[in-house]
């Protein structure tokens, strides 16, 4: 674009059971109409903090036109339903949250105008049965139910170019070899005339000091939409990186469409050279493998339109501090701003389509146009290297119904049948493919290899009653194979720290609502006394170390066994979930104020490259029992280590060293999991013993710590 107007700031908003003509007037009342600042939500307004339904917004502004300029007016995002009228003319109508809608307004616009925008975003009354492509937004287990994301929640602008205008651009890395990258150039100019153009194509290294290019083109254009495609050989380039493989080299593409002298219009992109491919669900960037570790990333809040570029950054940086080098973005498309960070931080994405459990049957259009617009979206970040279609397509109304049927009727979706998954999926799943043949697509998310071929897993062994203890998971991963190639969700919930705890808890346990908790906070109580004798906590600290500890212990659990099978079949580990998206008791690592939990300091260590780890047989031991506790390194990093020491340490209840030894190995670059030591004890004395395993690599070390319960032998 040439240039843009802002039309953010205050709105005129009022909500309304319909539509009415009298709102689309150039002069109104101004009685029953509240002011917000856009872009947000309408349920931020005190007003409106419980309102789903239908909100009418109304913006006057004044405009001098330049002679010569077109003018198109762009909605960016808007939650859910709209319908545009400017000074009384309708614009259109759009569907879809995070899809831009766009509409020609030059001869419309006067001095004074009027702008009206007919939001309509109402709460799904069947959750079997959902018709809005909203996601976890409007159906999900960790978000505050009475939240409704109604509102325009992207910027509104009006932008302006000549009479060719840019109106899509596509960059895709086709390969590489040591002489040059090629790279796909597709782009889409309309124009309001047939004419003669020039595109130039600069990039300029961006993060990174290096060589820049420029090429150039000229193309006969008709009148409307017109297709360029060509390829680039850009030679001494830099690839883009994961921040642990290597650097997330970025180049600022600037393209420009010239008639002569004249510039029409130019847009400016970050782009990064980088190829991606999956391969028996194990991960390669630019030919590299790499064990994918990382986290599913949740709204960055409940309320997107307050996500900043600073708070992108903060997450992502949490992330890479422990060791993650992608996020899953939950069953939802998050701000613009996430994908930014995620290009520059080094992160990968896997792009969830916002589906989540069960829709209507006559979504299927809609949701092919969506996913369409999804991707072109959002093509040309280098970070997103997967797309997924849909979040577990199964029967779910509520997560914390533990019945019997509920139980049936989602395992028949899981194992059996599913339209979400075997018909609408499927058909999804080909757009994309269609669409963008550079990225690995999923059909669905949670597909468990049995009667079908299986994907990706979600594992909760441990927490939900119905799958029962974590220690079921051994059936699966050595009878089951197939099923942990790439575990995309695992976990325990976890009580926020003291401090965090203490903005929506009350201090004193005795005065703790648990209803409340469960209705607003997302917490799942009778789950968790299922696993843990909450009830006996006699402080708020207490029941938050009891419940930390227990999804440490689960983490601690499935990514030790999950390392020790790296590429044996596993390709990933995403544990569920990252953060919270508001005040809430969940499966997250860091609280809603970005306040890492202790599971968040336990991930670090678990997924630090160079790793020392056991696997124990059992969680309780009697005394006297010979205990088996072999000893494993592995390293996803790509130094070698000659020589390495492993430190092992027991101690008593007490606290006293009763066995202490060193094993010395070597670590090769991205190894596999190996065996560096077997050790037969008994304890003779019950209580909690303390494993600790010391890993010291170079001039760094990790230590790993483990807890073995010991009780008195039952006596016949």
């Amino acid at each position: 674009m040439l240039g843009k107007i802002d039309l953010n700031g205050p709105w005129l908003l009022k909500p309304v059971e319909e539509f009415a003509d009298s709102d689309r007037l150039p002069s109104i009342s101004r009685s029953g109409w509240l002011t917000q600042e856009l872009p947000a939500h309408w349920q931020q307004l005190p007003a409106l903090s419980s309102y789903s339904g239908k909100v009418v917004y109304r913006k006057e502004f004044p405009l001098l036109k330049e002679q010569g300029m077109t003018y198109r007016l762009r909605l960016n995002g808007v939650f859910y339903w709209s319908t545009v009228y400017l000074n009384g003319t309708l614009l259109g109508s759009n569907e879809g949250y995070f899809i831009p809608a766009e509409y020609e307004v030059t001869g419309l616009l006067r001095e004074q105008n009027v702008l009206v925008v007919e939001v309509n975003c109402p709460d799904e009354k069947s959750k079997r049965r959902k018709r809005m492509i909203t996601g976890v937004f409007s159906h999900w287990d960790a978000i505050d139910p009475a939240t409704n994301p109604g509102g325009i929640w992207l910027p509104v602008e009006l932008v302006y170019t000549r009479d060719i205008y840019l109106a899509e651009k596509y960059f895709r890395t086709l390969d590489f070899d040591q002489k040059k990258a090629r790279v796909q150039v597709h782009l889409v100019l309309k124009s309001r005339r047939p004419a003669s153009a020039e595109i130039r194509l600069h990039w300029e290294p961006f993060n990174f000091k290096g060589q820049g290019y420029s090429f150039r083109q000229v193309v006969d254009l008709q009148r409307g939409e017109n297709t360029i495609r060509t390829t680039l050989d850009l030679p001494e380039y830099r690839l883009w990186w994961t921040h642990d493989l290597g650097h997330p080299n970025l180049y600022r593409v600037t393209v420009e469409v010239r008639e002569g002298d004249v510039l029409q219009d130019q847009e400016s992109l970050n782009f990064g050279l980088r190829t991606f491919r999956m391969k028996n669900w194990i991960c390669y960037l630019n030919g590299v493998r790499f064990l994918a570790k990382g986290n599913n990333y949740p709204p960055g809040d409940v309320r997107l339109a307050t996500m900043t570029r600073e708070r992108a950054d903060q997450d992502l940086q949490l992330a890479k501090e422990a060791h993650m080098n992608m996020l899953r973005v939950h069953a939802h498309v998050d701000h613009p701003v996430l994908y930014e960070a995620a290009d520059e931080a080094g992160i990968l994405l896997w792009q969830d389509f916002p589906l989540q459990w069960q829709y209507r049957h006559d979504i299927v259009n809609e949701a092919r146009r969506q996913v369409a617009l999804m991707i072109k979206t959002l093509y040309n970040h280098p970070s997103i290297v997967i797309w997924c279609m849909h979040n577990e397509p199964i029967y779910m109304v509520d997560t914390k119904d533990e019945t019997f049927w509920r139980a049936l009727r989602t395992d028949f979706n899981a194992f059996v049948y599913s339209w979400d998954r075997d018909v609408l999926d499927r058909k999804l799943k080909k757009v994309a493919q269609a669409l963008d043949p550079s990225r690995f697509v999923v059909r669905s998310s949670g597909e468990i290899a049995l009667l079908h071929r299986g994907g990706d897993t979600h594992w909760y062994f441990g927490w939900y009653m119905t799958n029962g203890p974590k220690r079921r998971f051994e059936l699966v991963r050595r009878r089951f194979p197939r099923n942990i190639r790439f575990l995309t969700e695992f976990g325990a919930q976890s009580f926020p720290n003291y401090e965090s705890a203490l903005r929506f808890l009350p201090a004193d346990l005795k005065q703790l609502d648990w209803d409340l908790l469960a209705k607003r906070y997302c917490a799942q109580p009778d789950i968790m006394r299922y696993w843990l004798a909450i009830d006996e906590a006699r402080s708020l600290q207490e029941l938050i170390d009891l419940t930390q500890d227990y999804q440490i212990a689960i983490h601690q659990y499935y990514i030790d066994r999950l390392r020790f099978h790296k590429y044996r079949p596993t390709g990933g580990i995403l544990a569920f979930m990252f953060q919270d998206a508001n005040p809430a008791v969940t499966w997250s690592v860091v609280d809603y104020w970005r306040v890492p939990k202790r599971s968040y300091y336990h991930l670090q260590t678990a997924f630090n490259p160079e790793y020392v780890f056991t696997l124990l047989e059992k969680d309780v031991y009697a005394v006297g029992e010979p205990v088996a506790i072999p000893v494993y390194v592995v390293n996803d990093g790509r130094t070698a280590y000659p020589e390495v020491r492993v430190d092992f340490s027991l101690y008593r209840p007490d606290g006293e060293r009763i066995q202490h030894c060193s094993l010395v190995s070597a670590l090769e670059p991205d190894s596999l999991a190996k065996q560096v030591g077997d050790f037969h004890v008994r304890f003779l004395t019950p209580g909690r013993h303390r494993l600790e395993l010391l890993l010291r690599y170079g001039e760094r070390q990790l230590l790993n710590t483990y807890f073995i319960e010991v009780q008195e032998a039952e006596k016949e």
